[in-house]
């Protein structure tokens, strides 16, 4: 039931359950530069990689290193009738403290050093003491937590924040590059490299503390699942949850055959984001005070401003990801939901891509606030010039942090589930099955 995408021999069989549609499968395990994808919906099951565990160790730690170093170090100045105003990665949410908007520098600084510290450091600490000949058991519960903070680490959307900030600011002062921006460039780079190159369900299966011989033995005799059975959503593990005690055996998750209230708590996230989204867009994100004279800015105002300034490009890319990724993921998820609970046939597939893309692209809309944070930090000049951030951004910031939520929440096997009841469900689920 898998397709394998590479030119490795097969070896160990394991049972699977997709996350896109809840198709199990049995797929070996596979070699380096090896992937499995599920037959019947686009998502990859496993992609193995060709890095050693000691490549992996370094390139975390290179990336711990560089982390600390953003955090200690400046990104960039500003200068404009004699004065200097430096920035690095606290000032944006200490300007906003001062603005009065401690809850959204709170969500800057978890994003931008919380998150991606905790992976670094979970992650660095689980890879060396898997090195160990029996890793302890907690190793599981910390590496549950990682993944946990994956999608709350924004390191490579704050990049392009600043560089938004930057380009914004050339018309207004003379602006320099520091140290610590070529560190971030850098930091970026490895955590790219490190999680392309880190085999996620090898870890899964070195930390199975499990008979690993009567595990390899079931699954490559039994190609279906037990009754009852059901995919782990950290490490992907399928077993039967025990009544007493419904956790994943190897991570210690919530096991559930499916998302606990999944439609109507994701229904309850889109509307609420949906709500703030219309003063996201009517109240000023920014207000720029000049020689006295204030003049507010909403976003869309903002991306006028750089059409103006023939700066497209740049225009495109905040358009893009403040205005046009908030409503794809409002209007997507809506999709997905009304098409979830009239058990709509059609589309499966191509519904299934627009969750995985909607997952994805839902943190890079916090570019636009990342930019406002270092506008306000470093655009601080009195009377002569500065930046304040504004009420919109608090809302804007609630939209996106909602419709993460809200994507985290939902769970696109319920359309395939309820296509399947429908009395046609043999026309497109029985074929998209490879049967």
């Amino acid at each position: 039931m898998t397709q394998l995408v590479a030119d490795g021999p097969a070896t160990q069989a394991e049972l699977k359950e997709c996350p896109g549609c809840g198709l199990f499968h049995l797929i070996p395990k596979l070699e380096p530069k090896t992937s499995a994808r599920c037959v019947r919906c686009p998502t990859t099951l496993h992609r193995t990689a060709p890095h050693t565990l000691d490549h992996s160790i370094a390139l975390t730690l290179a990336a711990l290193m560089l982390l600390i170093i953003v955090c200690a170090t400046t990104l960039m100045n500003v200068e404009t009738a004699g004065i200097v105003h430096h920035a690095g990665v606290f000032s944006g949410p200490v300007e906003l403290v001062h603005r009065g908007m401690a809850e959204l520098a709170t969500v800057v600084v978890f994003v931008t050093v919380i998150a991606p510290l905790g992976r670094l450091v979970g992650t660095l600490y689980v890879l060396i003491r898997l090195r160990e000949a029996k890793p302890p058991r907690h190793l599981s519960r910390v590496f549950r937590l990682v993944e946990r903070l994956r999608p709350w680490s924004m390191v490579e959307v704050f990049v392009f924040g600043v560089f938004v900030a930057y380009v914004k600011l050339g018309d207004v002062v003379k602006i320099g590059v520091e140290n610590g921006l070529f560190a971030l460039l850098a930091l970026t780079f490895i955590i790219i490299w490190a999680d392309s190159g880190l085999d996620h369900h090898a870890v899964w299966d070195r930390l199975d503390r499990r008979d690993m011989t009567k595990r390899g033995n079931a699954a490559a005799s039994d190609p279906h699942p037990p009754v009852g059975a059901a995919g782990c959503e950290i490490c992907g593990l399928v077993s039967v949850p025990r009544p007493d005690d419904p956790r994943c055996p190897r991570c210690g998750a919530p096991l559930h055959a499916r998302k606990p209230d999944s439609v109507s708590r994701t229904w309850a996230l889109v509307i609420a984001a949906a709500v703030l989204y219309v003063p996201a867009n009517y109240y000023p994100v920014l207000t720029v005070m000049q020689l006295g004279a204030g003049s507010p800015s909403t976003i869309l105002g903002g991306v006028r401003e750089l059409v103006s300034s023939g700066m497209y490009p740049l225009a495109a890319l905040v358009f893009f990801a403040s205005i046009a990724v908030p409503l794809l993921k409002l209007v997507g998820l809506s999709i997905m939901l009304v098409a979830t609970q009239t058990g709509r046939l059609g589309w499966l597939r191509d519904r299934t891509r627009l969750y995985y893309v909607v997952r994805w692209i839902g943190r890079w809309s916090m570019i636009d606030i990342f930019m406002e944070a270092l506008l306000g930090a470093l655009v601080r000049f009195g009377t002569v010039i500065t930046i304040e951030p504004g009420i919109g951004a608090v809302a804007f910031c609630s939209v996106v942090i909602l419709t993460i939520f809200a994507a985290e929440t939902f769970d696109p096997r319920l359309m395939w589930d309820n296509a399947a009841r429908s009395p046609a469900s043999h026309l497109e689920v029985g074929l998209a099955s490879g049967d």
